[in-house]
């Protein structure tokens, strides 16, 4: 039997976490063992889990990040111990997720790497394996990374620094991330991902994007009733936009805006707000926690007339996704990879980033054409291209190829 190991910083949480689970639940339905190394938090797990370090080893960790600059190389002892765990396991791939998050330290983990002859897997979820220091470079503007990292603008985001020393981290990060030469795949979740990383020094690895993929059983239309009747939404048109955190990228901002420009019988509901930031929200909007529950976020697009993405940064846009397969059409901005979702039969791409009179106009056009003008493209375009079996059965093809 076949082995997989799989190594994000949660389990079976979070978006990142939930697509390693059910990555790891096809391959076991193929026939393989599969094991999730993770760093942080987990939900239970179809594969066998494996923790990485402590809380008291995040912290430290945290701390050499935030005072040095360091973020990735902490966690020695517990990079050590998972390297022992690997050794017992002999996976016949290894397949990496986010190694940033303050729990692996990713000299020791790439050392060993390229001590084995074990081919590797290595699913970008974002930016941060090719830049200095952040995991998103567009908001901040800053096309360094091409080059060479240093005087970083965003040294301010994830992960936080009191200095700057993102020109040595591009350096180090070069280093290691080139050193496996063919046996390493990176797996960009977006085709705009796929061409940032082909501009960077990982260019001359084997790329190929995987979309990120729904459960198109869970993510369905379902009664919409059922949330409109608990939040007292009536007749009113609602408009939901959902994030597993709030930033000032991910366009709050934006959102609040729109409501003030909509007519009153527009109602925003933002999925993923603290109470406290909740609660400062104006007449008309709704906020939400964030809810590990896919069937009550199932419900919810399913309740909405339309889906927002108000992010100016995405590398690939699952929110939009998710809706689209509950048959709710989206509007996004056309900015980085939330355009290659949408199509002119499943929602509007509005040209300029924080247009709020275009916003809601594409809103207004959406709600007066009517949800169900666009629904049945909308699941057709869901299934077709992000159901989970169809993305994630890729990798299982990715790793019979690798195995062979």
């Amino acid at each position: 039997m076949p082995k997989l190991l799989q190594i994000n910083s949660t389990a079976n949480w979070g978006s990142t976490g939930k697509i390693a689970e059910q990555i790891g639940e096809l391959a076991i339905q193929h026939g393989w063992q599969s094991y999730i190394a993770y760093g942080r938090s987990c939900n239970t797990s179809s594969s066998e889990l494996i923790k990485i370090g402590s809380k008291l080893s995040q912290a430290w960790h945290l701390l050499i990040s935030r005072l040095f600059d360091r973020h990735g190389l902490g966690s020695r002892y517990a990079t050590k111990q998972l390297i022992k765990r690997i050794k017992q396991i002999n996976p016949d791939v290894i397949h990496l997720h986010n190694i940033h998050g303050y729990y692996i330290n990713y000299e020791l983990l790439f050392d060993y790497l390229n001590s084995v002859t074990t081919p590797v897997v290595w699913t970008l979820h974002d930016c941060w394996s090719f830049t200095g220091h952040c995991a998103h470079f567009v908001e901040a503007g800053c096309m360094k990374w091409i080059d060479a990292c240093r005087n970083c603008p965003a040294r301010c985001s994830y992960p936080k620094a009191l200095i700057d020393c993102s020109h040595n981290n591009f350096r180090r990060k070069q280093r290691y991330f080139t050193s496996l030469n063919n046996r390493l795949t990176l797996v960009p979740v977006s085709k705009w991902l796929s061409e940032q990383a082909m501009k960077s020094y990982l260019r001359n690895s084997h790329i190929q994007y995987i979309y990120n993929g729904v459960d198109t059983n869970i993510f369905s239309a379902r009664n919409k009733e059922t949330i409109r009747s608990k939040y007292n939404i009536g007749n009113s048109y609602l408009c939901v936009s959902v994030a597993s955190s709030w930033s000032r990228a991910k366009g709050l901002d934006d959102l609040i805006a729109l409501r003030q420009t909509l007519p009153s019988n527009y109602v925003i509901m933002v999925v993923g707000l603290s109470d406290s930031v909740g609660n400062e929200l104006p007449e008309g909007m709704i906020a939400i926690p964030r809810t590990q529950s896919q069937v009550e976020l199932a419900e919810i697009y399913s309740a909405a007339d339309v889906v927002i993405s108000t992010s100016k940064q995405e590398t690939f846009g699952l929110t939009i996704a998710e809706g689209m397969a509950c048959g709710t059409p989206a509007i996004v901005y056309n900015t980085t990879a939330l355009p290659e979702l949408i199509t002119q039969q499943t929602g509007i791409v509005v040209e300029q980033l924080g247009n709020i009179s275009a916003l809601a106009n594409a809103v207004k056009k959406i709600c007066s054409q009517g949800k169900e003008h666009f629904s049945e493209n909308c699941r057709r375009h869901a299934v077709e291209n992000f159901d989970k079996n169809r993305c994630f059965d890729r990798y299982l093809q990715l790793y019979s190829e690798l195995t062979k």
